[in-house]
């Protein structure tokens, strides 16, 4: 099954609860933090905005974050699917094999996960 704009395959929330207590997947909220602040965040999720992603995410950048240098499966979403779709192919074109497009925030509540206030 692939997601909005078939640029990721979707994934369950099941299974990116399980990936992420396993150790195995980096969950990323792309939206900013505005919306946040008014909605929360998917529990265990790292916020990067989409504009900050270049930086962010990109191997070759001082500003790297961490869990984006581990190869770890990245896992992202937004408030509707379309930013995360976009950040999908961004970072497959940083290198990044494993990315998946969850959906929206709606799609990690409707699936079963947990909110977190920031």
């Amino acid at each position: 099954m692939f997601g909005l704009f078939n640029s990721a395959p979707k994934v369950s929330v099941d299974e990116v609860k399980a990936g992420m207590a396993a150790g195995d997947i980096v969950l990323v909220d792309v939206r900013d933090t505005v919306e946040l602040r008014g909605s929360g965040k998917a529990k265990g999720a790292i916020n990067v905005p989409l504009v900050a992603l270049q930086m962010r995410a990109n191997p070759s950048s001082p500003e790297c974050l961490p869990e984006f240098k581990q190869g770890k499966r990245i896992v992202l979403y937004c408030a509707s699917g379309a930013r995360s779709s976009g950040a999908a192919r961004m970072l497959r074109q940083f290198g990044h094999e494993t990315v998946d497009n969850l959906g929206g925030l709606y799609d990690w509540t409707h699936g079963g996960g947990e909110i977190e206030h920031v």
